[in-house]
């Protein structure tokens, strides 16, 4: 059958014109919710779907659910980044975006199935939510929904995430082989993915034969602040002598190697003189204190696309599997981080040993 015939037998089926399938086929807006979901349902029992193009997006009404921090540059540059990555991923698409800003945790479920259930929202996208309910409301309400950044448990949604765990035991190994044995991890661990990023961490530790001690190895905060980091590390070398000090410090992002990089220059250090600092992000300092970052690039712009693809192999092909795509990071090489030869490595391998406040810090 031709594709013209397709068109034709499709507008037969599903008791439309010709050129309201048209319109549907090529992602055009101007088509009532009933007509298009009829359209795709015919043209996909007619195996077109499969067939079109990637670039012509099947929804025209996309719900951005995020925590209300998401959509403040200051606030959380990284899930503002996510959604800006979101916005130009539809830019030359006939694609309208819409916004709800709803808790992590607790979130306000009748909002959220309000919005969601919207004849307005064709489909929606998830960033950073936690709230099982919101999870399970998802994936019962049958509308395409992707999760980002999501602690997600259901087999009934799709995610896209960067591979958390993987990104922590590159960085801790990379540490390791450049002779680093007394690493302190500087992490925000308020999220299920930070946790992911320390075990990571572990196993990297454990991989090389060092034990990973709390006491000696770990510092925790409650956000990624510059200087909360700066005031969590000079706390921590306070309490111990000079020949105890980390040779490196991994921080769980840039604010926080910022923070850490202060906090080292405040007791007449240097990097990587004599502690060398490594990110795990990034994106938002190329450098800090004159000094170029040694950082894992975590995916963030590419997170948007990726969900957006998602959406649309959902649409395509509504009884495929469930995906949880996980991406990796990319390790771009600076001057924070200094190799250490044999004789002044410490420690024998199998030896014991506001979120982001203000932004112009």
């Amino acid at each position: 059958m031709s594709g013209k015939l397709k068109v034709a037998e499709i507008a037969r089926q599903a008791g439309v014109s010709i050129s309201t399938v048209s319109r549907v086929l090529a992602g055009k807006s101007n088509t009532s919710a009933k007509s298009r979901q009829r359209v795709l349902e015919c043209a996909r029992s007619n195996g077109v779907l499969a067939n079109l193009s990637a670039g012509r997006l099947l929804f025209n009404n996309v719900t951005v659910f995020a925590p209300k921090r998401a959509f403040d540059l200051r606030a959380d540059i990284f899930y503002y980044k996510v959604i800006q990555g979101i916005r130009d991923a539809v830019a030359h698409s006939d694609v309208h975006l819409a916004y709800c800003a709803i808790e992590e945790n607790d979130a306000d479920v009748p909002l959220f199935m309000n919005k969601l259930g919207s004849p307005a929202c064709d489909a929606a996208i998830v960033i950073g939510i936690d709230d099982p309910h919101v999870h399970a409301l998802a994936a019962d309400i049958g509308k395409p929904c992707v999760m980002i950044n999501c602690d997600v448990e259901s087999m009934r949604l799709d995610a896209v995430s960067p591979d958390h765990q993987i990104i922590g035991r590159f960085s801790a190994k990379y540490l390791i082989e450049h002779g680093h044995r007394d690493i302190l991890a500087l992490m925000c661990l308020r999220r299920s993915t930070m946790e992911r990023r320390l075990n990571g961490i572990r196993e990297a530790f454990s991989a090389h034969n060092v034990a990973f001690d709390d006491n000696r190895h770990l510092v925790t905060t409650t956000g990624f602040a510059a200087e909360e980091a700066r005031e969590a590390i000079s706390a921590h070398l306070a309490r111990l002598q000079r020949e105890q000090y980390p040779t490196a410090i991994l921080a769980g992002g840039d604010f926080m190697a910022s923070g850490a990089i202060a906090a080292l220059l405040d007791a007449g250090l240097t990097i990587p003189g004599d502690i060398s600092v490594m990110s795990m992000d990034g994106f938002n300092l190329a450098e800090t204190h004159d000094i170029p970052l040694t950082a894992v690039h975590v995916p963030r712009d590419e997170l948007g696309a990726e969900a957006l693809r998602l959406l649309q192999q959902r649409i395509s092909a509504p009884e495929a599997p469930f995906c949880h795509m996980l991406l990796a990071g990319k390790l771009v090489v600076g001057n924070s981080v200094k190799r250490l030869g044999s004789r002044k490595t410490k420690g024998a391998a199998g030896q014991s040993h506001g979120l982001y406040g203000d932004l112009a810090t």
